[in-house]
């Protein structure tokens, strides 16, 4: 049998309920705002943000990228409200270290699928990639005209730094 960490979280999760107070928060985020960010575990959007439950949409992928986040914030501000977008990106990604024929060529290998009708959107400028992130969203037409706002988050200080875009 495999070990999982899944029995952690169930008896972390029973811990959690115990106490747990936070039932009757509203759906929409009270802050009015969708955070899109990378999934990387270093990153912990609530402590860097100053966020609590219920104050933003927290949208993460990996890399952090817009487009893959599109269809969130547009149910994000239709449906639940937000009118206001930031965007972060971090130091260190692993984003940075491949490309889309990189990954292509190891699903091939180690998977023997082809993965090329995929675009993993790997980038090679931390600080354009936020700039392309930023730009796109207000060009889309889906996306409200809201401010948008790009960052770089960096995981060795835990600073975000803004990116003008």
């Amino acid at each position: 049998m495999t070990v999982t960490v899944a029995s952690e979280f169930e008896s972390a999760n029973q811990k959690y309920a115990e106490t747990f107070d936070k039932g009757s928060l509203p759906l929409p985020p009270g802050r009015k705002v969708a955070v899109v960010t990378c999934m990387d575990a270093r990153i912990d959007p609530a402590k860097a943000l100053g966020l609590v439950e219920g104050d933003a949409h927290v949208i993460r992928n990996a890399g952090g990228r817009a487009i893959e986040a599109v269809r969130s914030i547009v149910i994000s501000q239709q449906l639940l409200g937000t009118r206001e977008i930031v965007v972060i990106h971090h130091t260190s990604c692993g984003m940075l270290t491949f490309s889309d024929n990189d990954i292509r060529t190891k699903i091939r290998q180690n998977l023997t699928e082809d993965a090329d009708h995929i675009a993993f959107l790997p980038f090679g400028d931390l600080k354009q990639s936020v700039v392309d992130d930023v730009k796109m969203l207000r060009k889309n037409p889906l996306i409200l005209d809201v401010p948008i706002t790009g960052y770089i988050y960096d995981v060795k200080t835990g600073r975000i730094n803004r990116v003008d875009a």
